[in-house]
């Protein structure tokens, strides 16, 4: 049986149709694949460690995150990363390492056509 789950958050609804809305205009699917992965349950999103991230990003890439990035482990390289939200260690560590940290909405703005994104989760 599946329910049908209603998002209760303005800015996650919000972020969610301008993820639609970009994939339509920018011939950008990525941001199609993001939206659908965000309208899913709370429980069913990515909680991602940094080592992960450090173990499958390249450094011209930018790591997206449809969830949460927890600190577990070191990033080992220079490395933005967008994400619905970030534990405050993992967002030291990242700024330590030499990374950015930007959320999802900062990312579809900077980046419309989504290139060079590796999505993690």
């Amino acid at each position: 049986m599946t329910r049908d789950v209603k998002k209760t958050n303005p800015a996650l609804i919000n972020l969610i149709k301008g993820l639609k809305k970009s994939a339509y205009e920018n011939k950008a699917p990525i941001w199609k694949d993001i939206a659908e992965r965000l309208e899913k349950p709370l429980q069913n999103w990515p909680e991602i460690n940094l080592n992960r991230i450090s173990m499958y990003v390249h450094e011209k890439e930018t790591a997206l995150i449809p969830g949460k990035v927890l600190s577990t482990g070191k990033l080992t390289k220079k490395i933005s990363i967008a994400a619905w939200s970030f534990s405050e260690k993992a967002h030291e560590k990242i700024k330590k390492a030499g990374g950015k940290t930007l959320s999802i909405e900062e990312l579809v703005k900077n980046n419309p056509k989504g290139k060079d994104i590796r999505i993690v989760g």
